[in-house]
Formats: C-alpha cells, structure tokens, sequence
C-alpha cells in the first residue's frame, strides 16, 4: 500500500455550456462533470432556461386576435447569438393567437421564445371549459422543450376581437418560466444543481425546461511533506431544559474545518502559500497509488506559518474551511 497524499487544487479544466440531466424528479439535475471549482473567476454558471427581464404581453389594441411583446432577455444558451453567460435579447413583436370553434368555445395560447430565440405562439387544444392539464381539451399546451412560455392568452369568445387585458396571463410558475425562479443550490461536489421546488413538466413528452451549465473542474497538484488529515465532518451535541416533568433535551450540530500539516520550503515561495484565502479543493487519498477511495474537501484555504529558529523546519499548520462535510468517493 501506497503512502496517503493531499492534493490540492493548482488549476482549472474548463467545461462549456452542456444541458444537465433531469434526474426524475425535476428537481435535481446533474452535470456531466464534477466537481465545480469555486475558485474566484472559475465559479460555475448555472443557466436554468427562462425569461430574465421586459417580456410584458398586453392588447395589441385595433388589431384582432394579436398581442404585443415587449423587448425581453432570456436565459437560452444554445440558441445562437446567446453571450457568454447564456442570455439572448428579443426584440419587441406582435404575435397572433388563436379562438376556439364554435362549440369548443375555450382556447388557451402560450407566448413562447423559440429554439432561435424568436416570438412564437403554440396554441393549445380548444375545449368547452378551460383546463389546468397540458395538452387536455381547454388546457394549455404543451411547449417544445428547447422553448420557454413567457405568456398565456386565454379567450371564451369565438369572434374575432381584440385581445383584453383580462385575458392575459404572466405569472411565474404558473404561466412563465423565468430563468430566476425557482432558486437553487449548487452541490459543488457532485455537480449538480437543486431547484427548491420542482420544474414544472410543461414541455413536449411530460418534461420540464432546460437547465444548462458551464464550469470549471480542479486540476490537483500533490502537496509534499504534508501529514495529519482531519475532514471537515459534522459533530453533535446536545442541551437541556429542566422541567417539573424531567429534563427536555434539543440537538444541534456544527461544522468543523479540514485540516492538515505541512513542512514549507522557504514559507514564502512556496506554491501552496500563494493560496492563502482561496476557495480551492483539496483531495486526499489514503494510498496514492490507488484514484480510489479518496476524499474531496472544498472551502476557504487558512494556513498558519512557524519558522523556528536553530534549523528547525519551516512548517504550516492549514485549515479548510467548508460549506460543507467532506466528501468520500468510494467509486
């Protein structure tokens, strides 16, 4: 067996924008990559697809059956034109809708932003009363999956007529998909994002919107003469009120920093002391020899020097301090 080694995060390999996989639940999504880098100037970029800002719909006024689009931005990074952090501008537009038949009086069209980032309406199947189900008689339809719905126009008349105000429709989760709703956490070492409630599945096939990303993942370099590894691992503890009844304990828990010692060259130009207040990922391996098991820590790097006199080494005791408990990869 193979010495322990600590490694620690020297670079960054970038990953380009790639569509994260829905893990069934349209909560959680992952990359094909992991873990994100946190460093400063290499923090991921998390793209859910959505609208961003402008995008109001009201009443194209003397005009039948049209609405008007305000300018918007939009969360779409595959569509062409999108800058770096993935968001396109759409001009302002008319867009048309579509009314029921004569007996299936109730239609329900949604303003979409397409795969070429351009205003588009999808009209959903005319009923005899509206529906809240996609793609059901008087519901609203279900939307291509490289498309978001800024918008709904719900109309109860067969005549052509100009669009009221009433029968406009823009909130968020119900009839828009914005790029910042709902929030999320960013699971750095897994490569995954989880949205605190479910995308809803408004999209071709019962699916819910896009959510893309772009990042950066750790290129390690060994860090010698180091030893004294300690993760960063939850500890428990407990407290006590008494009662005429007896004693009511309460739990609570706290996160302890990472650590570990090293034997500095000069403790000034050594690679690692650079680091100092970084956020960096540190990885250790109890063989070296072996890519697996290993653990993966990641958080603000602390280092404490000493230079003793008479030839003594020159030594750092260092820290991690996390978001989170280390992580053990076992395969």
């Amino acid at each position: 067996m193979g010495n322990p080694i600590i490694r620690y995060e020297a670079a960054q390999t970038p990953h380009v924008f790639e569509a994260m996989t829905d893990s069934g639940d349209q909560t959680t999504f992952s990359a094909s990559f992991s873990p994100f880098s946190n460093a400063a100037n290499y923090e991921p970029t998390v793209a859910p697809y959505g609208l961003l800002t402008g995008g109001a719909i009201t009443p194209n006024s003397g005009t039948n059956d049209s609405v008007t689009v305000a300018a918007l931005t939009a969360v779409m990074p595959a569509v062409s034109g999108a800058d770096s952090d993935g968001v396109i501008a759409v001009s302002s537009g008319n867009v048309s809708i579509t009314r029921g038949l004569t007996t299936d009086t109730h239609n329900i069209t949604s303003i979409t932003i397409d795969n070429t980032g351009a205003l588009a309406a999808v009209s959903g199947t005319d009923g005899t009363a509206f529906s809240e189900t996609r793609g059901a008689a008087g519901g609203p339809p279900l939307i291509p999956v490289d498309s978001i719905e800024i918008g709904q126009v719900r109309t109860t008349t067969v005549d052509a007529a100009d669009v009221a105000a009433a029968e406009i429709y823009q909130v968020a989760g119900s009839h828009v998909e914005r790029a910042d709703y709902p929030g999320y956490a960013i699971d750095y070492g897994l490569g995954r994002v989880n949205f605190y409630d479910a995308l809803p599945a408004i999209h071709t096939g019962g699916v819910p919107r896009l959510v893309y990303v772009k990042g950066y993942t750790p290129l390690f370099a060994p860090l010698p003469k180091t030893s004294d590894w300690a993760p960063s691992e939850a500890t428990y503890s407990i407290s006590s009120t008494d009662t005429y009844d007896g004693p009511i304990g309460s739990s609570s828990s706290s996160l302890g920093q990472a650590s570990f010692s090293a034997i500095l060259a000069d403790g000034l130009s050594d690679p690692i002391v650079a680091k100092k207040g970084q956020v960096l990922w540190f990885e250790f391996r109890p063989d070296r020899d072996k890519l697996l098991p290993k653990q993966l820590t990641q958080g603000v790097f602390g280092i404490t020097r000493s230079f003793p006199a008479g030839g003594g080494s020159f030594s750092a005791n260092c820290s991690v301090t996390p978001s989170a408990e280390s992580l053990d990869v076992l395969s």
